[in-house]
């Protein structure tokens, strides 16, 4: 899965400044074969009442759709934190897990300003590590994600 240093820098901003409640949002990219390239980060207003818990705003969803098909782009995944947490798929997580393939890339900001984050594909019956690179990573070699 590729992930360019930049938009992992904007989600755990993004992270961070939610603290402690949950940030989330809609991820933008490309499928290609049987990796994933993220292209843009699609932040959406959490509805869930829960600190613990996020709800996309549907208004956002839909917002970030058409942007995604306007730039010729598919929304791929999703993305939250889980804050004081850890970066992996939660009860809550698996029980709203629905769509397949789904990225969902989480991250686990803590008070001191630091933020683990994690990619997960869900594959209709479990969340699978994915390994998160950036674009530098492509093996030249070989044509493939190391």
């Amino acid at each position: 899965m590729i992930l360019r240093p930049k938009l992992r820098a904007q989600f755990e901003r993004e992270a961070r400044a939610a603290f402690p409640r949950e940030c989330c949002g809609l991820l933008e990219g490309r499928r290609d074969g049987d990796g994933t390239r993220i292209e843009a980060l699609h932040p959406a207003r959490n509805l869930s009442p829960a600190p613990d818990a996020f709800e996309i705003d549907p208004a956002d969803h839909f917002a970030a759709q058409r942007a995604a098909r306007s730039a010729g782009r598919d929304i791929v995944g999703c993305y939250h934190s889980h804050p004081g947490g850890r970066a992996e798929p939660s009860p809550r997580d698996r029980a709203g897990a629905m769509e397949a393939p789904f990225v969902w890339l989480i991250a686990a900001p803590d008070a001191a300003a630091g933020a683990a984050l994690a990619a997960y594909v869900f594959d209709g019956e479990a969340f699978l590590p994915a390994v998160l690179a950036p674009p530098a990573s492509l093996d030249p070699a070989r044509g493939s994600r190391v």
